[in-house]
């Protein structure tokens, strides 16, 4: 992938997470082309990269849309972060080091300090981080990679759903995984992520999800605050 479509690929999504492109908005080549000043092949790769994150749908002989996804699809993706998750705490209690847990430590206090601050933008921005962090741990690239993935994908329901949740209670949930991973309890930390993400999950006010849109020109003309 060029330079070039990976910073197509980037404006593309920003328009995406900030809601300046609605979910199952057309993204037509040639028009994404003319408004981004570049060639239909760069836009193709671009949408081909968001296709794989799972921000884009690209449906034979009609193109290409914004990903509208749906309860059951937002369930399959807390699923599959459970699963590695889960996985990835067992090898952690079975060995981690203790300074490997510094970078957790100091990801959960600045997410209460966001939290408290009523920022819930960053305080969720700080919640996927420390997700990304744990798996970090394993310097498994593959397993990152997919974790990477999955998390892009999450970050996408966060930014299409309204949510409702208690984000005190969220960080209070990482900050006992990392005392249950210091003391070695498997189990009991393995229950807590499935827990936390269902706890997410719940949060989904799904039936509320917005379609106001911007056309093509002003969601990439817009900046954002």
């Amino acid at each position: 992938m060029s330079s070039l479509s990976q910073d197509i690929a980037a404006r593309i999504s920003e328009a995406i997470l900030t809601h300046r492109l609605a979910p199952a908005t057309k993204l037509g080549e040639r028009e994404l082309g003319e408004v981004l000043g570049t060639s239909r092949i760069v836009v193709r790769q671009a949408l081909i990269r968001l296709a794989e994150d799972g921000l884009v749908k690209i449906e034979r002989n009609r193109g290409a849309f914004v990903a509208n996804p749906t309860l059951q699809e937002a369930i399959e993706v807390y699923e599959a972060l459970i699963l590695l998750e889960q996985g990835m705490v067992a090898q952690l209690c079975d060995g981690v080091v203790p300074v490997a847990l510094t970078r957790l430590n100091d990801n959960i206090a600045r997410q209460r300090h966001a939290t408290e601050s009523d920022n819930h933008v960053r305080a969720d921005q700080l919640g996927l981080e420390f997700h990304a962090e744990l798996m970090s741990l394993s310097n498994n690239r593959v397993i990152s990679e997919i974790h990477d993935q999955l998390n892009r994908r999450s970050k996408l329901l966060h930014a299409l759903y309204p949510r409702d949740y208690d984000r005190c209670r969220l960080c209070d949930d990482h900050e006992r995984l990392v005392q249950l991973i210091e003391r070695r309890q498997a189990r009991r930390a393995r229950d807590l992520i499935d827990d936390h993400y269902r706890a997410i999950l719940r949060g989904f006010r799904i039936e509320d999800l917005p379609h106001q849109a911007f056309p093509l020109e002003q969601a990439f003309a817009l900046k954002v605050a």
